[in-house]
């Protein structure tokens, strides 16, 4: 490698080490509030603590209602139930609507996927009025069951859309061979379709699960009992009027923010081939 060559190569490389050092710092100042024993927040550039405690993580843990229950526990199951339910939900719908709609021809099927796309324009509170109503009448407002249908119908759309690309990149050779070595369309689907789908299916599954894991504006005006608050709804709770607590506030972030890296790292070999093939025709 000539020397204008290594001169380039380094200065890329140490754009990207800046770059990278600017994405992480805000990452490491909420870092160091979560391990700092103060609760205020310190305006200074160094990102890291001077001191290191987990006071503030043992804090949030360990927090307890009016009546003594283990509150974190709880938002932390409603947080499990509902993104649980949400992926479950979503995934179902959506495989099955994406297959139909890559597969087969019938009347308005360009025009349900026009629809589809256009919902996506449109944010979920612009809907929250005639949510707010449909649940009032269903009696499912403060209730997780009807958080777990508002949110698997606001992801269905990219969900489809993202399953039908993919479904659409899978040769049909393999489904006709299946088809005359006497399988029906339902084995072919659960047996040939669904195993080649899997990183579409990682994907839209974590999507489904980030979108109900992550999402606040629904959820406060949704739910009303603090033992059905999911966790970020119950870090609001960190936020007062007149104080702030920052220190219980970034600890809880961490927390809220670990299961879906977790999820990142577990899914990492299926994210890329299911976000790219989606866009590529076979």
């Amino acid at each position: 490698m000539n020397r204008p060559s290594r001169l380039k190569m380094a200065a890329i490389h140490a754009g990207l080490t800046l770059l990278c050092m600017a994405t992480l710092y805000p990452v490491l100042w909420v870092v160091k509030m979560a391990l700092s024993p103060t609760d205020g927040l310190a305006l200074t550039a160094n990102p890291f603590p001077e001191t290191v405690t987990l006071e503030h993580f043992r804090q949030v843990l360990s927090g307890t209602d009016a009546a003594g229950r283990w509150v974190f526990g709880r938002q932390l199951l409603a947080s499990i139930v509902v993104a649980g339910a949400t992926t479950l939900v979503g995934l179902t719908l959506a495989v099955s609507a994406a297959y139909a709609l890559s597969r087969f021809r019938f009347p308005g099927k360009e025009g349900g996927m026009q629809a589809l796309l256009v919902t996506q324009m449109f944010p979920a509170t612009l809907m929250m009025v005639p949510i707010y109503s449909i649940l009032q009448k269903l009696h499912l407002l403060d209730s997780l069951t009807g958080l777990v249908l508002v949110y698997a119908t606001t992801a269905l759309p990219f969900c489809i859309w993202n399953l039908k690309g993919y479904f659409d990149t899978l040769p049909r050779e393999l489904e006709e061979a299946a088809v005359m070595d006497g399988a029906s369309t339902f084995q072919v689907f659960v047996r040939v379709v669904l195993p080649l789908a899997r990183p579409a299916l990682a994907v839209t599954a974590l999507f489904s699960f980030m979108t109900a894991w992550n999402e606040f504006i629904l959820a406060a005006t949704l739910l009303n009992d603090p033992s059905r608050f999911t966790l970020p709804v119950a870090l609001q709770r960190f936020v007062g009027e007149h104080k702030v607590e920052w220190g219980k506030f970034a600890a809880g972030a961490l927390i809220v923010s670990a299961p879906v890296m977790a999820l990142f790292f577990a899914l990492q070999k299926h994210l890329v081939g299911g976000l790219t093939a989606g866009g590529v025709k076979g």
